[in-house]
């Protein structure tokens, strides 16, 4: 029979935040030169959550989720293929009235 356990490691659906004090626990340990393996034996973390709060805070110096890089898109995903499935449907209409191809189809 299976019973509740409050290891985030046996538990369905991982894809939870950590608290900012399990953060500040597990900077301080490494800090204080612990290993990551008896950071994460102290925490109760999985040890690639560990080793990645730490990579994350090292050139950072912060575990916060930082903004994304680049402009964001002009135009969604879901705009993009509407658009396409409209020029699909009827290309003479998305075209330029004096457009001439160089194959001369047009």
């Amino acid at each position: 029979m299976h019973t509740a356990s409050t290891n985030i490691c046996e538990r369905m659906g991982r894809s939870q935040e950590l608290s900012k004090s399990k953060h500040g626990t597990i900077i301080g340990c490494h800090l204080c030169n612990k290993s990551i393996h008896e950071i994460c034996l102290l925490v109760n973390i999985p040890r690639s959550t560990v080793s990645g709060i730490i990579t994350k805070w090292k050139p950072l110096g912060t575990t916060a989720t930082q903004p994304p890089n680049g402009k964001p898109r002009k135009i969604t995903e879901l705009g993009q293929h509407m658009l396409k499935r409209s020029v699909q449907k009827s290309p003479t209409y998305c075209r330029p009235p004096n457009f001439v191809s160089s194959e001369g189809n047009f």
